[in-house]
């Protein structure tokens, strides 16, 4: 009871009655504050489509295209959904208010009203103030979102997948009243200038041929980017795809496509959109004549020293490198002359007598090889880096090592052979590329072509005119060279050959825990190891003749018995070497034992939502462990399918090695039993009871 005294009056409260005068501040402290409906929660943070449409007065349409070019999603919402409206799509209010303020929903309502007076005017049959109106129709632009949705370089680049994806695709597709053909011309367009840049650069970094196009990869100041080139087919046109939705992604992503295009060649130097060229004879609107077009353009921007390269830029890289060269450091400058005067004492040395050498060969403490070889390295990365292009792009190790894979070879593209994506990797990796037609700059007769790519089953007989100097190969050689980095023999690759796998440069093998047996060859011939050859294949290459094959083959036979002879004349294993075997292995099953006891033990000692993720972790290793062991079943019968298939020393297939087998076994059965007395062979009188049938003795 506290203080409070029996038969004493209760004290009356300190606070006043709450009154009309009393501010609200004060009225809340003293009791809560009645709220809303919707107001807070997931009510007030999602908002359904049809109050999005309510709230912004504008049609389905032009919401669904604001949200595209914004970059706006639907939100699905955890736990409940607002409303208990559960099929319905959300999106978040601020989403939404972002929206609100955007410039381009003002230009929506006002081509919504153009459109009516232009309506109006058709309908009244004013047919010229309805093209004086038409005139001044309001325009939009996207940069504000291009620049509102990327802030960095970087982050545009590493957006760049869906875009380039999307615009291949257009420019694959025919013009139609779905697609204007505009739309596709532009696609062609921006295509064949990234096309371009990365082969002329040397971006390209990987490729693989699928059943749904092309992937190439590129990477860009580090960031890769990667996307699907069709292949030149007739392409299907469904009906259940809505081309107004890709349309306004190709809008935006058009846009962005300017702008990393117009960074990437001011940054060397050259002015883009670039001029156009006539292709020749070529189809004007094919694929390969826009990026025939860019590549002689782009070419010609480089060589030359004014025109296409405006003057500013040349300027500021002038005032770059002079200001390079004032803010060198000490330490660089002295590193420089003690390279200088290490590479003048190496020469020198070269020039001194043997005697001289020997006589002072403990005292000198010049290295004769470094310095050179430093020199000559840095000679060879300025000569590629000033080779490729522009003052100002300087390429990596790797970069350099992809540029010099191709260099000094001549490709020479056959007339069935998809010239668009093979022309981007061969130019890409320092190589030259020549086609059939009146615009290449390389002849079928030129004698400095190294490859002929072609894809035929076999060659045809004009080609037997051409010099002899080239390797005819299929188009799968340039790929998986530019993969592994590596020049793969020809041999595999010839015409009318079995290829070998198509492996893709995306998986990683350690990861899988599956390294796939030409992967594996690779990478032995990579370490400068032979080829690994079966016995019959190296006995068979050594043989000149069926003779000689015989001859081999019995020799082998002789030694193989001569060594089963000696294994059996061995003396047999003494009882104390098989007595510590036994002990070793009773000790490591043992110990396995007791490997599996302690990880049983563990696993009671867990608790339920460890022993649920310990659970989960070894079910993905146990799966990931069935497909490997389901890869190698495969890999193994595969393998003695093909060695099934293959011929003797001789030349004989296994069935005509088992017919003659046999035959030799019926020869010999018969030998024995003419011995005798008696005779297999039938009877070649009358018809009678034992015709056919074995003499019996």
């Amino acid at each position: 009871m506290g203080n409070r005294v029996k038969g004493r009056e209760k004290k009356k409260s300190i606070k006043a009655a709450s009154h009309s005068k009393m501010g609200s501040k004060r009225k809340l402290s003293r009791m809560g504050k009645k709220q809303k409906r919707h107001n807070s929660g997931l009510e007030a943070t999602f908002i359904g489509r049809s109050k999005c449409l309510k709230m912004l007065q504008i049609t389905i349409k032009d919401f669904r295209r604001l949200c595209i070019l914004k970059g706006i999603y639907p939100r699905e919402p955890r736990g409940r959904f607002p409303g208990q409206k559960k099929g319905q799509t959300f999106y978040h209010i601020k989403d939404i208010r972002a929206i609100a303020h955007e410039p381009i929903l003002d230009k929506f309502r006002e081509f919504r009203a153009f459109m009516k007076k232009i309506r109006r005017a058709a309908g009244r049959n004013e047919k010229d103030e309805a093209v004086r109106k038409n005139a001044i129709c309001p325009t939009y632009t996207l940069h504000h979102l291009v620049r509102e949705r990327y802030p960095r370089f970087n982050d545009a680049l590493a957006d760049l997948d869906d875009a380039l994806t999307l615009t291949y695709l257009f420019a694959a597709l025919p013009g139609t009243t779905s697609i204007k053909s505009k739309v596709v011309n532009k696609a062609k367009s921006l295509a064949a200038a990234w096309g371009a840049y990365c082969s002329t650069a040397a971006c390209i970094t990987k490729s693989f041929i699928s059943v749904k196009g092309v992937y190439l990869e590129a990477s860009i100041r580090g960031v890769p980017i990667r996307w699907v080139v069709p292949h030149a087919f007739t392409q299907f046109m469904p009906e259940d795809v809505d081309y107004r939705v890709m349309t306004t992604f190709f809008e935006f992503y058009e846009t962005l496509l300017q702008f990393v295009l117009y960074k990437l060649y001011t940054d060397i130097g050259v002015r883009y959109p670039l001029p156009s060229i006539e292709g020749g004879d070529e189809v004007k609107g094919s694929t390969s004549h826009i990026l025939g077009a860019n590549l002689r353009s782009l070419t010609n921007a480089i060589n030359s020293s004014g025109g296409d390269i405006s003057e500013l830029v040349s300027e500021s890289i002038k005032e770059k490198e002079v200001a390079k060269a004032k803010g060198k450091s000490k330490a660089e400058k002295k590193k420089e002359k003690e390279l200088i005067k290490s590479v003048g004492a190496a020469l020198n040395n070269l020039n001194e007598e043997s005697d001289s050498d020997e006589d002072n060969g403990a005292e000198d403490d010049v290295d004769v090889a470094a310095p050179l070889k430093a020199a000559l390295e840095s000679m060879v990365d300025e000569e590629a880096n000033a080779k490729i292009m522009g003052k100002e792009l300087e390429l990596d190790d790797d970069s350099l090592a992809r540029r010099r894979l191709f260099s000094g070879f001549t490709f020479f593209l056959s007339r069935e052979v998809p010239r668009g994506y093979l022309e981007l990797v061969c130019l890409a990796f320092g190589g030259k590329v020549g086609w059939e037609g009146s615009n290449s700059p390389i002849g079928v007769d030129d004698p400095t072509i190294t490859h002929h790519v072609v894809d035929r089953p076999k060659l045809p007989s004009s080609y037997s005119s051409l010099p002899k100097s080239r390797e005819f190969v299929q188009p799968q050689w340039i790929l998986d060279c530019a993969n592994f980095v590596f020049l793969l023999p020809v041999a595999k690759y010839s015409v009318g050959a079995s290829l070998p796998p198509h492996l893709s440069p995306w998986v990683d093998n350690e990861e899988e825990g599956y390294t796939p047996a030409y992967a594996e060859e690779i990478e032995r011939l990579k370490n400068g190891e032979p080829a690994v050859l079966g016995k019959a294949e190296t006995d068979s290459m050594d043989a000149d003749s069926p003779e000689e094959a015989e001859e081999i083959g019995s020799e082998a036979e002789s030694k193989e018995s001569e060594s089963e002879d000696e294994s059996d004349g061995d003396e047999p294993i003494p009882e104390k070497k098989k007595k510590t075997v036994s002990k070793k292995s009773r000790a490591e099953k043992r110990k396995r034992e007791e490997e599996e006891e302690a990880k049983v033990l563990a696993k009671t000692m867990m608790s339920r939502k460890a022993a649920h993720l310990y659970g989960r972790m070894q079910h993905g290793i146990n799966n990931r462990n069935a497909k490997v062991e389901n890869l190698k079943s495969k890999r193994k019968a595969i393998e003695e399918e093909n060695r099934s298939k293959k011929k003797d020393n001789l030349g004989r297939t296994p069935a005509k090695q088992k017919l003659d087998r046999l035959k030799s076994e019926r020869k010999r059965i018969e030998d024995e039993y003419s011995n005798t007395g008696g005779s297999m062979k039938k009877s070649k009188h009358g018809r009678g009871k034992g015709r056919g049938k074995v003499k019996r003795v």
